[in-house]
């Protein structure tokens, strides 16, 4: 793995990226990560899990299910039993 220093940032820009990590939980550094990765990334990189189940099965199309209809209306759980 690479280390970059930034050197002269803002501190007007290292604050929001303060707040910014603190809002996706994670590290100042771990923020910076993110953002220099989403920045670089080109069509066709890796989707996550659901990107690839979408490249692999989507061409077989999808499926029609015939759901029977509620008989009731749904109720809230009772955790009090």
């Amino acid at each position: 793995m690479a280390t970059v220093s930034i050197r002269n940032l803002d501190e007007t820009v290292r604050e929001r990226l303060r707040r910014r990590a603190a809002e996706h939980g994670r590290s100042m550094e771990a923020e910076m990560r993110a953002i220099l990765v989403a920045a670089v990334r080109e069509p066709g990189d890796d989707e996550g899990l659901l990107g690839a189940l979408g490249n692999r099965f989507g061409e077989l199309g999808g499926i029609d299910l015939d759901l029977a209809g509620r008989s009731e209306a749904p109720r809230a759980a009772n955790f009090t039993a």
